[in-house]
């Protein structure tokens, strides 16, 4: 298998991986000169080389465009350099151990907020009213103005609160994970797409080189052939 020396790492790859500096970015080669300032325009690299120097690049631009790399913009730049999916790297809810007291609330608000729970606690005091007014003709364990039924109304109001209000917490820590997992997943969108137009530039320029270089060969073989014919003539 043939194979060449990388002008960067002095290692050698196969040929296929062979990239010519002249072919690539402006702005992928001061990043690489900037570490290799010996490196000129007629080096070579390999592709797993550019790679990396293109991730680099990027990781230097957000760097200064936001002053200051996140654990988010981390973790998606390792999965780039690891070439794995970001649901490799988020937690999920599903993964997630909650607290006894969050999963009460959960399910307490859940309850707590639906029609079921409204259409039970409607029966229950109309039939406490029914019972104490009518059938028990006032002189029941809770007579009129339902003093005993206010208290336990006061009591379940005072506890539901604080519970309902710990049901929205959680669901805004959700929220705020799902916002995070959703600004993760576009700006490697964006990064694998400006990597995209990168090896495309890089594939149309080194096409266009190896076209120059053909039509130099043919135009090469079309001087012999006229030379040819012009000894020939001669003769």
């Amino acid at each position: 298998m043939k194979t060449f020396t990388s002008d960067i790492s002095a290692a050698e790859f196969p040929i296929s991986e062979l990239v010519s500096l002249k072919v690539i970015r402006k702005s992928i080669f001061d990043t690489i000169q900037k570490e290799h300032p010996e490196i000129t325009n007629s080096g070579k690299i390999s592709i797993s080389e550019l790679n990396y120097y293109r991730e680099k690049y990027i990781a230097g631009y957000l760097l200064k465009e936001m002053g200051q790399l996140s654990d988010l913009e981390n973790t998606v730049l390792n999965s780039l350099k690891d070439h794995s999916t970001l649901s490799d790297k988020i937690d999920g809810e599903e993964n997630h151990e909650f607290t006894t007291g969050q999963k009460i609330a959960d399910k307490v608000a859940s309850f707590g907020g639906s029609w079921t729970f409204i259409i039970i606690f409607g029966a229950i005091l109309f039939v406490w009213i029914l019972l104490n007014a009518v059938f028990l003709a006032n002189k029941g364990f809770d007579p009129y103005p339902f003093i005993l039924m206010n208290l336990i109304l006061s009591c379940i109001a005072a506890i539901q609160a604080p519970v309902i209000m710990m049901s929205q917490k959680r669901q805004e820590e959700k929220d705020r994970g799902r916002s995070k997992n959703d600004y993760m997943v576009n700006l490697k969108a964006e990064i694998e797409i400006r990597m995209l137009h990168e090896k495309m530039d890089h594939l149309i320029m080194k096409q266009q080189q190896e076209l120059f270089e053909i039509q130099k060969v043919q135009i090469d073989m079309m001087n012999d052939i006229l030379s040819r014919l012009e000894k020939s003539k001669s003769q």
